[in-house]
């Protein structure tokens, strides 16, 4: 699925982008460009961040 249309980012490159230690929006945008643009998925890309710290932090339990 697309999250920045504006870039034509999709949920799996910011996954991976978290997945290799992007942590935050900025980090996310510096990475693969996700939400440096209008800005309008940042929230989106959040959710993907908060996700992964959460499947993280269950797969270490």
């Amino acid at each position: 699925m697309y999250v920045c249309l504006c870039n034509g980012v999709t949920s799996q490159t910011v996954a991976d982008a978290v997945a290799n230690g992007a942590v935050t929006t900025k980090k996310v945008a510096e990475a693969c460009g996700a939400g440096s643009e209008c800005g309008r998925c940042r929230h989106t890309v959040r959710a993907i961040i908060t996700s992964s710290r959460t499947g993280c932090q269950a797969q270490q339990r």
